[in-house]
């Protein structure tokens, strides 16, 4: 497999130095994620979805980085799946999959079909969409025999679905590094999860991805997610910072803390019998809770 080669203007020593600083950080990046939640093990077979966008372009080229370098032998085998929208350039993504000398499948189901005649007009095309792709996509992957299905979602898109949960879902959940499916015949793996979506978009840029738009939902202003980012962006903006801790807090779930009684004996909880604290006690142990 030989990588498409980056080309910068002449002379444009400090612009390869910087894209060399954030291919290195989102490789680290990868690999940490992989490492920290067991994404890639020996003799996988990891079905690389690719959706044409900035993310799944992305997780493909560092995956296949890492892949070079990795002590255990694994595929990575990419998948797109071509769901007829309108305007849509059937020979982009495998004339660049052949560039790249890999072996790809693209599977093709007339969804877009389906979704505009169900969904009414106005109302957000996304779930639906994406309920339809994600059947598709298990099913293939269950008849190939993949054990693993890799999507491009990384940590700002992570943190979204957390605040979409609880805005408009009243519950505390987001999108994990790694899941078992709801059939339990396949894993899913999201190796971007450490990744800003300001650095992927960087470097999207800088490689020059021939990005495939999605025109479906991507033309719905009023989308709960798009008001769900800009109000992280803003919050970014005035505590840089910000969002990367609301990731990390993901990561320390403290279920004592929290209200809900499937995680926590709540019920049987009661004061040891055999300790009593002195108020000086009681003050200490209470500033720490």
């Amino acid at each position: 497999m030989q990588a498409i080669p980056l080309k910068f203007k002449p002379g444009a020593e400090r612009e390869r130095h910087e894209f060399g600083k954030l291919q290195q950080r989102l490789r680290r990046q990868v690999g940490r994620a992989i490492a920290d939640y067991n994404l890639i093990e020996a003799g996988d077979r990891v079905m690389v979805c690719l959706s044409g966008g900035k993310d799944s372009y992305t997780m493909l080229e560092i995956l296949l980085a890492l892949q070079r370098k990795a002590p255990v032998a694994f595929e990575l085998i990419p998948v797109h799946l071509d769901q007829k929208q309108p305007g849509y350039a059937p020979e982009i993504l495998p004339n660049y999959l052949r560039e790249l000398g890999l072996k790809f499948h693209i599977l093709e189901q007339d969804t877009y079909s389906v979704v505009k005649r169900v969904v009414p007009e106005g109302k957000t095309m996304c779930g639906l969409c994406s309920r339809l792709r994600r059947g598709i996509l298990y099913t293939f992957a269950r008849e190939e025999g993949f054990t693993k299905i890799a999507l491009g979602h990384h940590r700002d898109d992570i943190v979204e679905t957390l605040f979409l949960n609880m805005f408009f879902g009243s519950r505390l959940k987001a999108m994990p590094p790694k899941l078992r499916s709801d059939d339990g015949d396949n894993v899913v793996i999201r190796p971007l999860a450490y990744c800003k979506e300001k650095d992927i978009a960087e470097y999207a840029e800088a490689r020059r991805y021939p990005i495939i738009p999605c025109n479906l939902c991507g033309s719905q202003a009023q989308l709960q997610r798009k008001q769900i980012k800009q109000m992280l962006e803003a919050w970014d903006r005035q505590t840089p910072g910000r969002v990367e801790n609301i990731f990390r807090s993901l990561q320390t779930v403290t279920a004592s803390h929290l209200a809900d009684t499937a995680l926590f004996d709540f019920a049987g909880l009661g004061a040891r019998a055999d300790r009593r604290l002195s108020v000086e006690e009681w003050l200490i142990e209470g500033a720490h809770e």
